[in-house]
């Protein structure tokens, strides 16, 4: 019998098919030198912690559901319940994370929430049985970056920080880590996305990735095909597969060279509540584009205060750079250093005007005042025919809001569908302004409707709300749906 034999266009396609398999298999990188070279320089990182019972048991819990999800009323309960019970017996709580060492002198990168409140921080590298020592430097919650030390007597090995801000999406990347405790565990994917804003704090910048980061990553590094590291494994979706985010090395350096020099780190500070401008704002105050940061208010006796910075200008220019949003213009100015001088573009009641502003220091106590709650119970009102009910406030309402004396109109009631209800107008708001112009009775406010907001098609209410100034805009040409 004859052998059959293929045509000669089959035995091509097979042919171009396995060059093609090839050629792929030719293109995938090879991460074992890259993962021997830098390996040596990941740590596995130790704590212990003194917690009573029930906030063990609470943080089990808090590992499993995170804050922002369906189990936040029963954990509020569940604090509420054993804050009245006697204190119980203190027990000791060990967990497990991942850091880096950037000089053979032993300081140690890590996240802040793998150290935070640790009484015992132990280091373990890389072929050593005995683990070390560790003392917190400095750490920064707002970035969740750590800088730790460890004394040894030979030099150690290191990793250098590398520029995230060339990373393009598409590059490979390389983690090393331990999750779930298991000690130095390499992991490859792909850079899938920059600048992710997720909620973690208020510098939120994070490479995405979809390397696999598990819990016990945290604080290890994400490193480039050079061997740089270009993040610091933070966080990841609890519910998704391959989407971890980590701190970009462009945001990094700066504030682990702070905390290296300082032991903390010192941002600049203007003392103003910011809001992005939407396109109904925009169209409000006269602005050919949305754009900028929207001052919705000042705090007395602060920078922006005394350089005459007021609520409802819109800060479009930082030192003549330009300011997309309010996330744009909060990073350049947590960028500055207390006591330096910045130039400011306003855009002010139609017009841009140049204001010299000297910062001071942004710290968490100053944050806190601005968040003091306050609220109002809604009464009888004056019909509004966009769908809301206002009237004046009493003297014991205003005091009840931490209004020093009477002012604007109290939103007594919003009506299902409406316009005030599309633009998140509330019950309990007060409306302190419309369209820039003060407002302190009903008729104030139906001049402006039907003046000067007719006429732009849009009306912008500056409100307080639990103890926040915040604008709204109605859209007056929109129906109602």
């Amino acid at each position: 019998m004859t052998a059959r034999r293929l045509p000669f266009a089959a035995v091509l396609m097979l042919g171009l098919l396995a060059y093609a398999a090839m050629a792929t298999a030719a293109a995938l990188p090879d991460f074992a030198d890259l993962a021997e070279a830098t390996g040596k320089a990941v740590v596995n990182i130790s704590t212990v912690k003194t917690v009573k019972g029930s906030e063990r048991l609470r943080d089990m819990f808090r590992q499993q559901h995170p804050r922002g999800g369906p189990f936040d009323e029963f954990f509020d309960q569940f604090d509420k319940f054993f804050n009245q019970q006697q204190p119980s017996k203190p027990q000791k709580q060990r967990s497990l994370g991942s850091g880096f060492i950037i000089s053979d002198d032993g300081y140690i990168v890590t996240n802040n929430h793998v150290i935070a409140d640790a009484d015992e921080i132990s280091i373990n590298l890389q072929g050593h049985e005995d683990s070390l020592p560790a003392t917190i430097v400095g750490r920064d919650p707002e970035t969740d970056l750590a800088l730790i030390k460890v004394e040894n007597k030979s030099k150690l090995p290191f990793l250098e920080f590398g520029d995230s801000d060339t990373m393009r999406v598409g590059q490979w990347v390389l983690a090393i880590g331990n999750p779930f405790g298991l000690g130095h565990t390499v992991t490859a994917g792909i850079i899938s996305a920059k600048g992710r804003v997720i909620g973690a704090g208020p510098f939120d910048d994070f490479l995405q990735t979809d390397a696999s980061i598990n819990p016990g990553n945290s604080g290890g590094p994400l490193l480039s095909m050079d061997g740089k590291v270009v993040g610091i494994n933070s966080a990841i979706v609890a519910s998704g597969q391959g989407i971890g985010f980590a701190v970009p090395s462009s945001l990094a350096k700066s504030v682990i060279a702070q905390l290296r020099e300082h032991k903390s780190v010192q941002r600049g500070w203007l003392g103003v509540s910011i809001q992005d401008v939407d396109e109904n704002a925009a169209k409000a105050l006269g602005l050919t584009e949305p754009k900028g940061a929207l001052i919705s208010s000042v705090m007395p006796g602060e920078p922006g205060d005394k350089a005459g910075i007021k609520t409802g200008d819109v800060i479009l220019k930082v030192g003549g750079a330009d300011v997309a949003d309010a996330g744009e213009l909060l990073k350049a100015i947590a960028k500055l250093t207390p006591g330096q001088k910045v130039e400011l573009t306003v855009w002010r009641k139609g017009k841009t005007v140049d204001v010299s502003a000297t910062l001071g220091e942004r710290n968490t106590e100053k944050l806190a005042k601005q968040q003091q709650e306050g609220e109002a119970a809604p009464d009888e009102a004056v019909a509004s025919e966009l769908g809301m009910s206002l009237r004046p406030l009493t003297e014991q309402e205003a005091s009840a809001l931490g209004l020093e004396k009477p002012e604007g109109l109290l939103v007594a009631g919003v009506e299902d569908g409406s316009k005030a209800e599309a633009a998140d107008v509330r019950p309990g708001d007060v409306i302190l302004e419309a369209n820039q112009q003060a407002v302190n009775s009903v008729e104030e406010f139906k001049k402006v409707l039907s003046g000067d907001a007719t006429q732009k098609g849009v009306i912008m209410l500056l409100v307080k709300r639990q103890g926040q100034n915040i604008f709204r805009t109605i859209d007056l040409s929109k129906k109602n749906e």
